[in-house]
């Protein structure tokens, strides 16, 4: 995958937010085992809205999470679980793109404002685990159809869509101020 390309997902993703990486991160550097594998699989910085039926759980609401707020435990995240990919909003920091290329990890966008659609596409909550740190924080494992548009905004190659545009920021403001 390579920035600008626009995805559509299927398969299987699992949700991991602050409380859930810190977990895993916990468990494999203390040699334990995860009840999931986690290699070549996609992260997805999510706090879904739940909800219990009869025949399991059903997912109302997915919106991604500012991944900024994993930035200082995604590196070490992505070395312990070998991902392929993350899914979030807003992009992480520059600094992650040497790792993503060691790793050949990918960052994509979900668009905001679009939770109860990409809810839609979740055709399976397979699993959860970790129920114990609270709905938003736990690890949901879900089969997903069709899931996006994800847009691919920081790939393993080094390019990244939010450097570009703040580069293009800076040059224009200083241009503006003259």
């Amino acid at each position: 995958m390579k920035v600008g390309d626009i995805i559509y997902y299927s398969g299987v993703i699992y949700t991991a937010r602050d409380k859930a990486h810190q977990k895993i991160i916990n468990i494999l550097k203390n040699g334990g085992e995860l009840p999931f594998n986690l290699k070549n699989s996609i992260i997805y910085h999510a706090g879904p809205i739940m909800k219990k039926t009869k025949e399991g759980w059903r997912c109302v609401s997915i919106g991604p999470t500012t991944s900024a707020r994993m930035d200082d435990l995604e590196e070490e995240f992505i070395k312990l679980t070998r991902i392929s990919a993350i899914v979030g909003k807003g992009g992480m920091k520059e600094e992650l793109l040497k790792t993503f290329n060691e790793y050949n990890v990918s960052y994509l966008a979900a668009p905001g404002g679009c939770a109860a659609l990409l809810a839609k596409c979740i055709k399976k909550v397979r699993n959860v685990y970790f129920l114990e740190l609270g709905m938003p924080e736990a690890v949901w494992e879900l089969e997903v159809k069709d899931f996006g548009p994800l847009v691919v905004t920081m790939d393993s190659n080094f390019n990244s869509i939010y450097k570009e545009v703040n580069e293009h920021a800076k040059k224009r403001l200083k241009e503006m101020i003259g």
